[in-house]
């Protein structure tokens, strides 16, 4: 079975015979398949009217199950600080989220989840993880968990190894 990356291949092939493409391919397909199940993710938060990275703030201090800084928020969803402040005052707009200085480091912001955020949380997760088994139907449990290994082999080599 041949995919999109496959006619990509083909067609260096054929004006640069003797490239070695097979990293293309690999970062290709995840490239593609990346955005293949963002788009899959999207149309279920459209749904449900979330957006991804309200959930993804939302879901990181329910998981934590603790007021977490704006640091620690930042290094879990990946984003700056600046993108990560407008996010949270969308958030406390909402009244999803709270937000406060330490009292003994002004310098220091803590964010905490409220009772309607921790409940929108416990109320999406359930469909949102169906979603994302939907979305991996083609493949085996088995080969599930070996996509997982390998991607968490790479993303380790790429210096994503976590806190």
């Amino acid at each position: 079975m041949n995919d999109a990356v496959d006619q990509v291949l083909d067609q260096w092939a054929a004006v640069r015979p003797g490239l070695d493409t097979s990293a293309m391919g690999v970062v290709g397909r995840i490239s593609r398949a990346s955005r293949l199940l963002e788009r899959g993710v999207r149309a279920y938060f459209d749904e449900h009217g979330l957006e991804p990275w309200e959930f993804d703030v939302l879901a990181v201090l329910f998981r934590a199950d603790r007021t977490l800084c704006m640091r620690e928020l930042a290094e879990a969803t990946m984003v700056s600080s600046g993108a990560l402040t407008n996010r949270i005052d969308r958030l406390v707009a909402k009244e999803l989220v709270t937000r406060a200085t330490a009292e003994d480091n002004r310098r220091l912001v803590l964010v905490t989840l409220t009772e309607a955020g921790h409940r929108l949380v416990g109320d999406f997760v359930d469909g949102h993880v169906a979603n994302e088994d939907r979305l991996l139907d083609g493949l085996t449990p088995a080969e599930r968990d070996e996509l997982a290994a390998l991607l968490r082999k790479l993303l380790g080599s790429l210096g994503d190894t976590g806190p």
